[in-house]
């Protein structure tokens, strides 16, 4: 929030930066970012722009993945895409801030996601660059996941596919049936 000023902050968005990352682990200090997806929507949900890249990493980084994360990162391809597609860490960094600059015009994004403190902490960590362009509130459909259950008793059926760009679009449909059933019930 340094050097953010005060006005900016308390600004009513218009859009929202919906990120996920698959990584090589949960572990943000030894594990590294391996796919990215970044969608921009308005607050009707469409979208407005889209981002998605396979981050290429050496094979001895792939060979000290979790073993949950070899085993869904195998099964859905993702390992074989950045084995095939991966681009430099460097490069994917370079097109994302530009992606958020391109949307955001130099404003704060507002970041949406599924558990997005996790993503966030892997940001700050390995792309503190991009960290800089987004703002210090965030939307986390767990949130509403955890009231929805814990109050309402409303459950939603995700499938889990660990592949960033999908994840963005399941938590973004959550999102959705959340404010429809409470819209619906109020």
């Amino acid at each position: 929030m340094a050097g953010m000023d005060r006005d900016l902050l308390n600004e009513i968005p218009s859009k929202l930066l919906w990120i996920d990352l698959e990584m090589t682990g949960l572990d943000v200090d030894s594990d590294v970012i391996i796919e990215i997806a970044a969608e921009v929507t308005d607050l009707n949900f469409t979208t407005l722009a889209s981002y998605e890249a396979c981050v290429s990493q050496p094979d001895e980084v792939l060979g000290r993945m979790s073993q949950w994360a070899m085993e869904h990162h195998s099964s859905s391809g993702l390992i074989d895409r950045i084995k095939q597609h991966g681009k430099p860490d460097n490069d994917v960094q370079h097109e994302l801030i530009g992606f958020i600059n391109a949307q955001f015009n130099g404003k704060p994004a507002i970041l949406g996601g599924n558990s997005i403190y996790n993503d966030r902490s892997f940001i700050k960590k390995w792309w503190p660059d991009v960290d800089k362009l987004l703002h210090y509130r965030m939307v986390d459909v767990s949130s509403f996941k955890i009231i929805m259950q814990a109050k309402y008793s409303v459950m939603y059926e995700k499938k889990e596919v660990h592949r960033a760009f999908d994840d963005i679009q399941a938590s973004i449909a959550e999102l959705q049936y959340y404010l429809e059933w409470l819209k619906s019930n109020a």
